[in-house]
């Protein structure tokens, strides 16, 4: 498990997730993200919130990878162990995160009293044997198939529609590490469906000649949270009441700079250094800090190890 590195790296309420009881989703551990209910500040900063927190993904939908099918349906009715994986599926960590994702977005798992759709849904659960090779033998070592199968449990569509390399220098040696987020098509008892929101992080090694994933680690979107509870999601407050408030490492914070999905807060510290911040903007509105850096002598962008609620203890 690789959480320690996501506490440290993340945000310090928006990463510092417990185990869900065991609770797996799309054959991740699931996450709780810690709530502080009694907080009352809200941002109100004339942003429309209603189209920031409360819609769906505009996004482009990253795992479309056709080629796929052919697998799906040559391993019809084959048992997990018995599936051999094209080298070609996993020849890079890029690769066998999109194809993993590929093979599962029509994949589904409604239980009998949760249903959804009109009869056959996609390619129902042949994609799942499959998806299973793509994990690494250690990993397969702490998820047989049965439990990984009972992750997906009411999902009957998956959609990737953010995935970045958030590698540095502190990334355990061997690891690429992805953030992703997910969008998700899930079954109801009212005979309707509802689109549901993941975010986390996977992690990919190599294994002999070929790259599998090593781990993963989800935490479910809430859309009611953000828009009410502002500060701690929002990075730009984050920045100024952790770093700031708590820390009194800001000087000066320089104007965010984002492309896409992804912000960059820099500021000028107290101790003559200058920081960077990279946060990733989730579907619901929320700012995840996936990185923290400073400026060395040679001018780039060195990884730290910040962790404000430290500050809080002096």
């Amino acid at each position: 498990m690789h959480l320690a590195a996501a506490v440290i790296l993340g945000s310090a309420f928006l990463l510092k997730g417990k185990s869900n009881k065991g609770i797996a989703v799309m054959g991740a551990v699931l996450l709780k993200a810690e709530k502080d209910l009694e907080d009352k500040r809200v941002i109100t900063n004339g942003d429309n919130t209603t189209e920031r927190y409360f819609r769906p993904s505009k996004l482009p939908v990253l795992n479309d990878k056709q080629e796929v099918s052919k697998i799906i349906e040559k391993s019809f009715n084959e048992k997990p162990s018995d599936i051999v994986l094209p080298k070609e599926l996993t020849k890079t960590p890029y690769d066998a995160v999109i194809n993993y994702f590929s093979i599962l977005q029509e994949a589904e798992n409604l239980p009998k009293d949760k249903m959804g759709g009109c009869g056959t849904i996609g390619w129902a659960k042949q994609p799942y044997p499959v998806a299973y090779n793509f994990l690494s033998t250690k990993y397969k070592s702490k998820i047989d198939y049965n439990t990984f199968l009972k992750s997906f449990e009411n999902i009957a569509h998956i959609n990737l529609i953010k995935m970045s390399n958030i590698n540095n220098e502190l990334t355990e040696p061997g690891i690429i590490r992805y953030f992703v987020e997910m969008e998700t098509i899930e079954g109801s008892d009212k005979g309707n469906t509802y689109f549901g929101y993941y975010y986390g992080f996977i992690d990919v090694e190599k294994e002999k000649d070929t790259y599998k994933i090593s781990n993963m680690e989800f935490t479910g979107e809430d859309f009611l949270c953000a828009a009410y509870h502002g500060w701690r999601h929002n990075a730009e407050s984050y920045v100024d009441i952790a770093y700031g408030d708590w820390c009194k490492l800001i000087k000066k914070r320089l104007p965010t700079t984002q492309e896409g999905y992804i912000k960059n807060i820099e500021i000028n510290g107290t101790d003559g250094k200058e920081y960077k911040f990279v946060f990733i903007n989730l579907t619901n509105g929320t700012d995840v800090e996936v990185g923290q850096y400073v400026r060395d002598k040679d001018d780039t962008w060195k990884a730290v190890k910040i962790n404000p609620e430290n500050c809080l203890k002096k």
